[in-house]
């Protein structure tokens, strides 16, 4: 009889298929740079190579702390919780957008292998000029999806929560403060910012 495999072990197939499944995208198969969206550490954090950058949004979706991070800002045990983006009408998700080389989707399909599968988007710019390009979404089908939960519940889990890249609240209020620098507010994100700061209040004066 074969043993279950233990939870870091099934973390690891489970990111070896979204790998899989990223590579085997061929949406932009041929072209020599292709735009890239990003919404979450993405924004701040450009370990890459990249040609331009521009800040840009998309258009029916809407950024949520829901999904679990296993293996940035969390544990297997403990996860964090990062950034996702959901459909919603008439919604609109500003963050930044990368001209990059096909040879750059190797790393980030790495760095975005906790449940980010690539999609095809249209990406606008703030000068009103548009692009198809892609984004990494983390959908409620993948295993690290942890969903819907209010946003103090939301600040506790990531107040808590510590992993390979450092603690899970400075994944928060990095990207809180690289929205600020770009101008533009996302009412979820600073909500749960708000919370945080409080809880550090809290634990502060309970010391």
């Amino acid at each position: 009889m074969t043993e279950p495999l233990s939870a870091p072990q099934e973390l690891s197939r489970i990111d070896a298929a979204t790998i899989a499944i990223n590579q085997r995208m061929n949406r932009f198969d041929g072209h020599r740079q292709v735009w890239l969206f990003g919404y979450g550490s993405l924004i701040y954090k450009a370990d890459f190579p990249f040609i331009e950058r521009r800040a840009a949004s998309i258009a029916g979706w809407t950024r949520r702390f829901w999904q679990g991070s296993h293996d940035h800002r969390g544990t297997p045990l403990a996860p964090g919780r990062v950034a996702t983006i959901v459909p919603q009408a008439g919604a609109v998700c500003d963050g930044m957008a990368y001209l990059i080389t096909p040879q750059v989707f190797a790393h980030l399909d790495h760095r975005e292998k906790n449940g980010y599968l690539r999609l095809a988007t249209t990406i606008s710019f703030d000068d009103g000029s548009a692009t198809e390009g892609l984004v990494y979404i983390a959908n409620e089908e993948n295993a690290a999806f942890l969903g819907a939960a209010s946003e103090l519940d939301i600040a506790r889990q990531i107040a808590r929560a510590s992993g390979p890249s450092g603690p899970n609240s400075e994944y928060l209020l990095h990207l809180a403060s690289a929205l600020r620098e770009l101008g533009k507010v996302d009412a979820h994100v600073f909500s749960i910012e708000q919370h945080l700061a409080q809880l550090d209040r809290a634990g502060e004066a309970a010391t």
